[in-house]
């Protein structure tokens, strides 16, 4: 996973090739939230040194004290940082990271069951890791022997999760490392951002492999979301048959509702993605912000409940999302046997279970011109597609709340609590119902279609 924001890659002059239009689709704005999975050789070891609340770390210990356990593979790689002490202590001098793959067994692994958990929890697409940055490729490749198939697991595990994805009526996606692959790279360790975009390969053959790996995904799966990380090789930036522009022509032809993400370095993206940060407001770019239950994407053993987000901040966080125009996708970490982590289904089933009651004002809805109020109660905006307008209040437990003075004549003709009328006084505050005081958003619906939905 990259920590910052989409980079557009090196000006290639007149020749640049020009990239295909495409919308995004309107399944993706819809769906307002999807579950991420990374899982791979990196939930063996399962380690990261976990950020502590409030903790800041040094820019030039970053990477040496990398939080993300999916980065494994670089930090131990860096003298003296704590991964590459874990790992001498518990794996030996001797042992690589590489040298883990063929103990990797996954007895627990059930992807049926991920993915009935994901659909009941609310998500409406998934996106697993099919290759992270390590090179490890979870599908059946000819591209490489350093795969499921071949080492550990000795199963396709991206076919079975895309059979189970879609029998549970979820929307496909896949995660892809194109500028990344330190199984056939020979750099020293990334110690810094900038290292992160100069320590990687850039070279033809580099950038026909990355294309190779990932038409054979699209060939066989025809994923819903490509979500490739960081950027892609320089090489294969210019025209030509395997060039990434013909990979999009190739992509959008077999799956016209596709999307893609926009870390690929090139003046082409579906949405904008955000991670462990948002938008400031409503945005006229549809976005995605993505992050971990914790502060890593793959499990982290070192991680407890202090470094998990709250239940109700996780519903505060969809919420404010989707009012500024954007998704929310959410990470889980599997174990490396494939058994999730309890700490984290419990919270996905919270928001689940908010959702079950609350998803009129979230799935398929609009960001309204506003998405909250400067001052006063904590307050958020959404539009159905019936022109519904939904406030949702971020506090409930202040037990009122006062609308906005353009709001007032709509919401005390039309406002309810679900099923039971509000009570608004003329001035315009607004009385909670005590039985939704403990929720962690409640959402007050105005019939009157508003204006401005984007």
């Amino acid at each position: 996973m990259l920590t910052f924001d989409r980079r557009v890659g090196p000006d290639l002059g007149p020749d640049a090739p020009a990239y295909p239009q495409h919308e995004v689709p309107s399944w993706y704005r819809d769906a307002k939230f999807g579950v991420f999975v990374h899982w791979g050789l990196y939930s063996i070891p399962a380690w990261a040194r976990p950020r502590r609340p409030g903790e800041h770390v040094p820019v030039e210990l970053e990477y040496h004290h990398h939080q993300y356990a999916e980065w494994y593979a670089n930090t131990v790689r860096i003298p003296g940082s704590p991964t590459r002490l874990l790992h001498e202590r518990e794996y030996g001098v001797g042992t690589s990271y590489e040298d883990l793959a063929d103990s990797w067994t996954i007895e627990a692994f059930d992807p049926r069951r991920w993915m009935r958990l994901f659909a009941d929890c609310g998500a409406r697409y998934v996106v697993p890791t099919a290759k992270h940055h390590d090179g490890f490729c979870l599908w059946d490749t000819a591209t490489t022997s350093f795969s499921s198939v071949r080492r550990g697991p000795r199963r396709d595990l991206i076919a079975e999760l895309a059979e189970a994805a879609r029998e549970a009526g979820l929307r496909f996606g896949l995660y892809f490392s194109g500028a990344l692959d330190w199984h056939v790279s020979d750099f020293a360790p990334i110690r810094s951002a900038t290292d992160l975009f100069t320590l990687r390969r850039n070279d033809e053959a580099f950038a026909r492999y990355s294309f190779d790996q990932l038409m054979e995904l699209v060939d066989r799966h025809a994923p819903d979301v490509l979500w490739n990380d960081v950027d892609w090789p320089d090489a294969g930036k210019t025209a030509g048959p395997s060039s990434l522009r013909a990979l999009f022509e190739r992509y959008y032809e077999q799956v016209p509702g596709g999307v893609v993400n926009d870390r690929w370095g090139v003046p082409h993206l579906g949405y904008r993605t955000r991670e462990y940060h948002s938008e400031e407001g409503v945005t006229p770019w549809v976005w995605e912000a993505t992050r971990g239950l914790g502060t890593s994407f793959g499990y982290n053993r070192a991680e407890d409940d202090r470094h998990l987000i709250g239940h109700g901040d996780l519903v505060r966080l969809l919420v404010d999302t989707v009012a500024k125009n954007g998704n929310l996708l959410l990470n889980i970490g599997p174990r490396a046997d494939g058994s999730l982590p309890e700490d984290q289904v419990e919270r996905l089933r919270h928001l689940g279970d908010w959702l079950k009651a609350h998803g009129e004002a979230i799935y398929r809805t609009r960001p309204w011109v506003r998405y909250a109020e400067p001052v006063g109660a904590p307050v958020r905006y959404t539009v159905g597609p019936d022109g519904a307008f939904h406030l949702i209040a971020m506090d409930p437990s202040a037990g009122w709340l006062r609308l906005a003075d353009d709001l007032v004549e709509s919401a005390r003709a039309t406002a309810s609590w679900g099923d039971v009328p509000a009570v608004v006084d003329a001035s315009g505050h607004v009385t909670i119902p005590p039985g939704l005081r403990g929720l962690p958003a409640a959402v007050l619906t105005l019939r009157q279609a508003h204006p401005g939905t984007g």
